[in-house]
């Protein structure tokens, strides 16, 4: 796993090295500056005893002082060079991160984002790539420096006084038991926080798009309930997962500081012995090594802290990349084009979940001609839209085979599939942009000429050019500003402007008037779109009693097949449907 997230370095490893090379140098300088202060210190305590000559003293006074603006000017500019090194290569880490990640999901099926759910795999995309984005940082910062300064600082230590240095013997330890604790503590805690912000996202995402639903019922309250009982929820294990990192700087620093009690104690006792030849100044630089020494093995530690935390994310990751699309197509012909536009299912049989022993749909046999005109109808839940999804693969059936232009779907790539299909779903998605833009979307090499023309034939130019910017005016997010119905005109506009093969249309005139569907299925039957399979899948009959054929589907099984005539006669849930439809009509 740490190799994989290892490559996603790459155009940012030049900086990743050079990061260490200036956080070494940045450390040797560090180191020595305690020591110039060490020597200023027995200079002046030289002054006051008497002891050295006037110029003498400010000659090496001006020379540590100037020592000592050079090394700070030094560790200054290195520092800067290393901090803006690893900024960039942490943020570039993070982008190719959250790059191959998008790829990912994109790459997976229908069935693979229904198990991992939206809501999930946003917290994934920012909290999570965040998590490990720090964590990448910390470790090629902290965790070269904190090394190279404990080593480096704790020689010198030595080298000043043996004795003095034994006290590390005890605080070593105590630090790294407390630091181990803490983190054995802490990923559990982190990993319930992640959760938890997974359900936060859920309700805000639910509540966000269904606002108008929502204000039109007038549920505000019982939203702001359910939102502030998922925002306590957060809140709280928010603070339970810091709490515990928040704890280790002070358990440290009573060690750090009770190290530099006992440097002044025996330190003090050993100068005014004056047998172990230590002085003043190299006492004080000794008490500067404690706090290096200790700050740079609780900096270390806590990198592994943190590499303990974003473990969880790094898990949650990776089950996004070792996902396999439920549905693939690398075993497919690349050179294979669909020809025409005949559809046949073959003892067509599907379920969601392998698990669930009820079958969405059973035993589909079904023949669909080039140019043909279908339309399916039956009661909700009976599995139309199912069915329609099967053909431009966006799922695979469980068992049987479904075919388009002679071949099974599974021969042919996606790219090669999918551009011979036009599918406009049930729930009408655009995108912020113009309108111009959104409609184009179905084919971005389109002149403006055959934008005009889909548009009119979706009977959305009139609404279009109504508007004071016309086909540039612009659509809030998911075409917020513009009403259902021409939502959907400019959705099949969309799925026309392709001029596919096979044309589906999903529910997709549910939302405009009966005028303008009938508008629309002229335009349908016009010479532009005679060699197209259309299939519409509607709840009015009036949709659909022109079609060449009308399917009648009832609880995930072909229940007849025929005309309009034909099924009113022959099909018993056709004739309840056509006389609740017409009752319905003289009612109003």
């Amino acid at each position: 796993m740490l190799k994989r997230f290892l490559e996603y370095t790459k155009g940012y490893r030049i900086l990743t090295v050079i990061c260490p090379i200036m956080i070494y140098l940045d450390v040797v300088v560090e180191l020595k500056i305690p020591k110039v202060m060490g020597q200023v210190t027995d200079i002046l305590i030289g002054i006051k005893s008497g002891s050295a000559v006037a110029d003498d003293i400010t000659r090496q006074l001006t020379e540590k002082l100037l020592e000592m603006l050079l090394l700070c000017a030094a560790t200054l500019i290195i520092g800067y060079i290393a901090s803006r090194c690893s900024a960039i290569a942490s943020m570039g880490f993070g982008a190719n991160l959250r790059r191959e990640l998008f790829y990912k999901i994109q790459s997976l099926s229908f069935e693979n984002i229904d198990k991992l759910k939206i809501s999930t795999l946003i917290t994934r995309m920012t909290s999570d790539v965040s998590m490990i984005q720090n964590t990448y940082k910390n470790t090629i910062v902290t965790f070269i420096k904190g090394p190279i300064m404990l080593v480096t600082a704790l020689m010198y230590a030595i080298e000043i006084s043996k004795e003095l240095s034994s006290m590390f013997y005890v605080a070593l330890p105590s630090i790294i038991i407390i630091l181990v604790i803490m983190g054995y503590m802490a990923v559990p805690a982190f990993k319930k926080m992640l959760k938890t912000t997974d359900r936060f996202n859920g309700v805000l995402r639910g509540n966000i798009n269904g606002i108008r639903v929502v204000k039109s019922f007038v549920r505000e309250d019982h939203e702001k309930e359910k939102f502030e009982k998922v925002n306590n929820e957060v809140l709280k294990m928010n603070i339970r997962a810091q709490s515990l990192v928040l704890y280790i700087t002070p358990a440290i620093m009573v060690v750090v500081y009770g190290c530099m009690v006992f440097a002044f104690w025996r330190g003090s006792s050993l100068i005014l012995e004056g047998e172990s030849g230590l002085t003043t100044g190299q006492m004080s630089t000794f008490v500067a090594f404690i706090s290096q020494v200790l700050s740079s093995l609780m900096t270390v530690l806590l990198v592994f802290v943190s590499m303990f935390v974003s473990k969880a994310s790094i898990e949650r990751l990776g089950e996004i990349f070792n996902q396999e699309p439920a549905v693939s197509d690398k075993d497919a012909d690349e050179s294979l084009k669909v020809e025409k536009g005949s559809i046949e299912f073959r003892n067509v049989t599907f379920k969601y979940n392998e698990t669930v022993e009820k079958n969405i749909l059973e035993n589909i046999n079904l023949k669909i001609n080039a140019g043909e005109t279908v339309g399916i109808i039956g009661s909700t839940g009976s599995a139309k839209s199912t069915l329609i999804q099967l053909i431009p693969r966006l799922y695979d059936v469980t068992e049987g085979e479904v075919l388009v232009g002679g071949r099974n779907v599974k021969d042919y790539t996606f790219e090669n599939l999918r551009n011979e299909i036009s599918v406009v779903l049930q729930y009408n998605m655009l995108f912020s942009g113009t309108i111009m833009e959104n409609i184009r979307w179905g084919r971005p090499d389109a002149t403006d000429e055959e934008v005009f023309a889909a548009a009119k034939d979706a009977q959305a130019h009139d609404f279009i050019i109504d508007f004071e910017k016309g086909y540039d005016t612009e659509l809030g997010q998911g075409g917020s500003t513009v009403s259902g119905g021409q939502r959907q005109r400019i959705c099949i506009a969309r799925a026309l402007l392709k001029k596919p093969k096979i044309l589906i249309l999903d529910d997709s005139t549910s939302a405009v008037d009966t005028a303008t569907d009938a508008g629309i299925k002229k335009a349908l039957r016009s010479e532009s779109y005679k060699d197209i399979t259309k299939i519409i899948i509607a709840q009015r009959i009036t949709s659909i009693m022109d079609a060449d054929r009308i399917i009648v589907i009832e609880d995930g099984k072909i229940e007849a097949v025929g005309t309009h005539d034909e099924l009113k006669k022959n099909s018993e849930v056709y004739r309840e449907i056509f006389v609740s439809q017409q009752e319905g009509v003289l009612a109003q």
